[in-house]
């Protein structure tokens, strides 16, 4: 939708009307009253091991969210049992935002993807971190462990159906942008935080070796 286009910013509802909004929805059905099994079964163990993205939401122990996405080849996100998963802690930005709420807050859940299948694997529970060397043995990539890992007790789980991603058209590729369409994340960042054109070039030079050199430990 054009900017010219947008309409004036909405009317919003106050809590009762909120309220009454979401009280008018039909019943839940029963398939999806009962979907979260609280496990993880052989059909969600499977596609876990298989998909090599998933999105982490967490959140400080104010309730400020953080989501983010964490990206591996398959099969390096871990199932110990039914009720455990973990997910390594690779290299990025040292934000750390996902590490940090952790440490007020365990609460977590996920979303798990799989290019070219449109359903997903939801999981909930509580995260701690873990260094345990066989562990973070277990999802080095390229002879690269990560620094440490979140293991997470999962007491939700269950599979989504299909019709977000039917809708975005995710993996048709329909809705894919040409390269170009942006500047480089180096040059967009540099316009917010006011770099000078020099500092601009050095950051997307700096970011062009960390996407080649430094997918899977810290440049040094």
């Amino acid at each position: 939708m054009p900017d010219s286009a947008l309409p004036r910013m909405p009317a919003l509802l106050d809590a009762a009307g909120a309220a009454a909004l979401v009280a008018s929805y039909a019943p839940v059905s029963k398939g999806a009253a009962l979907k979260d099994i609280g496990r993880i079964d052989v059909h969600m163990r499977r596609f876990i091991a298989l998909s090599p993205i998933c999105l982490v939401s967490t959140a400080d122990a104010a309730g400020k969210q953080d989501v983010t996405p964490r990206g591996d080849p398959p099969g390096s996100f871990v199932v110990f049992d039914e009720h455990t998963v973990a997910l390594a802690d690779r290299p990025g930005n040292n934000r750390l935002d996902t590490l940090r709420n952790l440490l007020e807050n365990p609460e977590i859940a996920l979303i798990f993807l799989l290019p070219g299948t449109n359903e997903t694997v939801r999981l909930a529970g509580t995260a701690r971190l873990s260094v345990d060397p066989a562990l973070l043995e277990a999802m080095a990539v390229q002879g690269k462990a990560p620094k440490c890992a979140i293991v997470v007790s999962v007491r939700q789980a269950y599979l989504h159906c299909a019709k977000a991603l039917l809708r975005s058209r995710l993996w048709t590729g329909d809705y894919a942008q040409p390269k170009g369409t942006f500047p480089s994340i180096g040059r967009m960042v540099g316009d917010q935080i006011g770099l000078s054109e020099e500092e601009k070039k050095q950051r997307e030079a700096a970011t062009e070796i960390a996407y080649r050199d430094g997918l899977w430990e810290p440049i040094k």
